[in-house]
């Protein structure tokens, strides 16, 4: 068995590597290679490269009395397009790109997780299944590809934890059912007539168009789908006109679409289309409408979220294991495993209070106490101990 302490080290040195070198999404060579090499030197596995920037890795018992499983655990592992603003000695040596999503801590609890259990030996009873996924940042994801290759079949269960910073060191948070949301990005090209800012009575007003399209959206939620399952809409983006005496031919609006409800996500689209369309007739304009459909919701099995209850208060106490009050509206595309596979994926704290403020996810400042990587080896351990015997 290895200490602890030792283990403890190994983990926060695997992340600090990681954190120094981080890759964006498709780009993970370096990284998924690093993976590669420290996992080929644990015993038992069965290493493989199924795509250029991920890593499989497999174990699998020798016992056949009883009853175990295969069970997948997964840790996502690239990075995002931040200039890192932190003062850690490790920061990122890639500039522009930052672990600021934890794809750092995700990929090193699971390296300590793979190594306690290869270390274990093949005297179990069941397969496991170790994802070091390349590509959650972008869609589609690297896990409809991993999935299509074949790393969930004949799986019975999914397992995956990412940081948080909104619960502290010793803390899990757990919710079953809905934990994050479905995510449709669009783009509107308005298409109007320019002209002169003195005689708008002879162009068609492509800004003006856009404006009444901004507000008219919001009436999706407020007024087009029953508000308990009420989508999230943002128009993030509006471009339009180059001088303050002219009127644009075009303007482009951007924006995402969150759901929820898989029937509201489609009628959420509809409505969309409808408004965008109508308005743009009403004044003679047209439109163009582009879609990019992203993953949809993870969710999670009830009976699973039971169990990593009980595994992550046997590890942090009952009192450290929140519940999570409701689904967070962004996404995860470990839904292309929750859709297949019965799954769990559940937040680990890894804030502390002498940090200061909680920087979020995908902040520059972002970062998390190192204390907290045991806790996920352990919960990935314990979970693999439980199911496969």
């Amino acid at each position: 068995m290895i200490e602890t302490k030792d283990l403890q080290q190994q983990v926060i040195a695997w992340r600090q590597h990681l954190h120094m070198y981080p890759e964006l999404s498709h780009q993970e060579h370096q990284t998924a290679q690093y993976i590669y090499e420290q996992l080929i030197t644990f015993p038992h596995l069965e290493v493989k490269r199924l795509t250029e920037t991920s890593v499989y890795a497999c174990l699998k018992g020798i016992k056949t009395e009883g009853h175990g499983h295969t069970i997948l655990l997964r840790a996502d592992i690239d990075a995002l397009p931040i200039e890192e603003e932190t003062d850690l000695p490790f920061k990122s040596k890639n500039p522009g790109v930052m672990h600021a999503c934890g794809h750092d801590a995700h990929p090193a609890m699971l390296l300590g997780a793979a190594k306690v259990l290869a270390e274990r030996g093949t005297d179990f009873n069941g397969e496991i299944r170790f994802i070091f996924q390349h590509a959650e940042e972008v869609t589609p994801g690297g896990a409809a590809q991993l999935v299509s290759l074949g790393v969930a079949d004949n799986v019975d269960y999914a397992f995956a934890l990412h940081v948080s910073p909104d619960y502290q060191v010793g803390q899990f948070a757990m919710k079953d059912g809905k934990f994050t949301a479905a995510a449709d990005d669009f783009e509107i090209k308005i298409y109007g007539r320019g002209g002169h800012a003195s005689t708008p009575e002879v162009a068609i007003d492509p800004l003006l168009i856009g404006s009444e399209m901004v507000v008219a959206l919001q009436t999706i939620v407020s007024r087009k789908v029953p508000s308990i399952h009420a989508p999230v809409l943002t128009v993030a983006k509006f471009h339009c006109g180059t001088a303050l005496n002219i009127i644009a031919d075009t303007a482009e609006l951007g924006g995402t679409i969150r759901s929820l409800d898989a029937t509201v996500r489609v009628e959420a689209r509809h409505h969309l289309e409808k408004i965008v369309k109508g308005i743009a007739s009403m004044h003679g304009a047209t439109v163009d409408i582009k879609w990019e459909l992203g993953c949809p919701s993870v969710t999670n099995d009830k009976e699973l979220t039971a169990l990593s209850r009980q595994i992550a208060g046997d590890i942090v106490g009952a009192e450290g294991v929140q519940e999570l009050p409701a689904p967070m509206f962004g996404t995860e595309d470990f839904a292309d495993f929750s859709e297949i596979v019965p799954s769990s994926m559940q937040y680990i704290g890894v804030h502390n209070e002498d940090f200061g403020e909680a920087y979020p996810l995908h902040h520059p400042r972002f970062k998390i106490d190192e204390d907290a990587l045991i806790y996920g080896v352990r919960y990935f351990e314990k979970i693999a101990r439980t199911l496969c015997p």
